[in-house]
């Protein structure tokens, strides 16, 4: 089994739609954690959505509330990312994450607490 697999990512105009995928079999049902970070050029990777198994809750960044959708599909085993009314400040590498020990719901948000990482996929918004 493969580690963590992201696709989707593409370029899109300012108010309109994309969805990211995960490909995370290896982790799906082990995982405390599964995550979505993001990292714009110049700046530090921060946590967007995440959820946390031990809640069966959904995580958001404030800056994305209400636009991003975190899901998992369980025939899939993929952990999807649906993004809406994007902003040129969305634009980005983003990475699909995952925890199985270390991973609790103070820290789902946080790079910290992520052992395995994909390779990225990236979006771009442009005004």
């Amino acid at each position: 089994q493969e580690g963590l697999v992201e696709s989707g990512g593409g370029s899109v105009q300012a108010g309109g739609s994309l969805r990211l995928s995960c490909a995370a079999s290896r982790y799906f049902y082990t995982s405390n954690c599964l995550a979505w970070f993001r990292q714009a050029p110049g700046k530090e990777r921060e946590g967007v959505a995440a959820f946390y198994r031990g809640l069966g809750k959904s995580y958001y960044a404030d800056s994305v509330k209400g636009r991003f959708t975190i899901s998992r599909d369980n025939v899939k085993d993929t952990v999807d990312l649906q993004m809406n009314s994007l902003k040129p400040e969305d634009t980005g590498m983003y990475f699909c994450a995952a925890d199985e020990y270390d991973c609790y719901e103070f820290s789902v948000l946080k790079e910290s607490a992520y052992k395995y990482w994909g390779q990225g996929t990236q979006v771009t918004v442009s005004s």
